[in-house]
């Protein structure tokens, strides 16, 4: 769930007492998993104030705690402030998002729950520059030489539990964050924006920054899918329900 509140407020009010230094929020990074799990949720409008150096590296720092294929430990993260380079990327955001936004306003029309997030996203699109801080998830070395299908997943799997374990980390601190791809659309010019070699891949950014105004509610009435084996016999079963439900099993 997205947040589209567009408050004009400074004040963060995840933050104790207003306070964003990295000693005033690093005690919140003993969050419970079940709360930050149960609490995230993409953030896209974010005040222009800054962060923390300590903060973000803190957040980088559980990053890394996440499991890699083959435990190759290849990705890198690039941690993009200077205004030029964030203002370069913003142009290749606001490229991708001309066709697909327009596309997306088209598909969703009188979808309002899907307004509510194509609004967030012009949001971010149209002040990118302003959000403080874009970390750039990369893969470094070559991609798995195995058919296709498997080596994207074993290939694109090494960096994205890293990423989650980034957004729950900048949850837990107070801040708000958002994963995004758009302004990565175009390989070639990402690296050069990016100073990357063609050995290193940028795969997706998470921007970052405190929240604008108030907060989403949780995301409540989300469905979701559950899939059973039976021990016995080897039959599958699957039912469908509300997240609050408990899972039913199917013979």
């Amino acid at each position: 769930m997205d947040n589209d509140m567009a408050g004009s407020g400074t004040v963060n009010e995840r933050a104790p007492d207003g306070d964003r230094s990295f000693e005033a929020v690093r005690d919140r990074l003993d969050m419970s998993l079940r709360e930050a799990m149960t609490t995230q949720r993409s953030v896209r409008r974010v005040l222009s104030d800054d962060v923390d150096d300590d903060i973000v590296v803190a957040c980088i720092e559980l990053a890394l705690k996440a499991p890699t294929g083959s435990n190759g430990q290849n990705w890198e993260f690039v941690v993009v402030r200077d205004p030029r380079v964030k203002g370069e990327l913003a142009a290749q955001y606001r490229k991708a998002w001309r066709v697909y936004g327009g596309i997306g306003e088209r598909v969703t029309a009188g979808d309002e729950a899907m307004a509510r997030i194509i609004r967030a996203v012009d949001w971010q699109v149209s002040h990118f520059e302003e959000v403080p801080v874009v970390v750039v998830a990369c893969l470094s070395g070559p991609g798995r030489f195995v058919p296709a299908s498997v080596g994207q997943s074993t290939h694109y799997g090494s960096v994205y539990p890293s990423v989650q374990n980034l957004l729950l980390a900048a949850r837990s601190v107070g801040l708000g964050a958002s994963l995004v791809t758009l302004p990565l659309w175009n390989q070639c010019s990402a690296r050069r924006i990016l100073g990357l070699p063609l050995s290193v891949q940028p795969v997706c950014a998470v921007a970052l920054g405190w929240p604008r105004g108030g907060t989403a509610p949780p995301g409540a009435g989300r469905w979701a899918m559950w899939c059973t084996w039976t021990a016995t016999d080897g039959g599958t079963g699957v039912t469908a329900g509300p997240c609050s439900a408990e899972p039913v099993l199917v013979d």
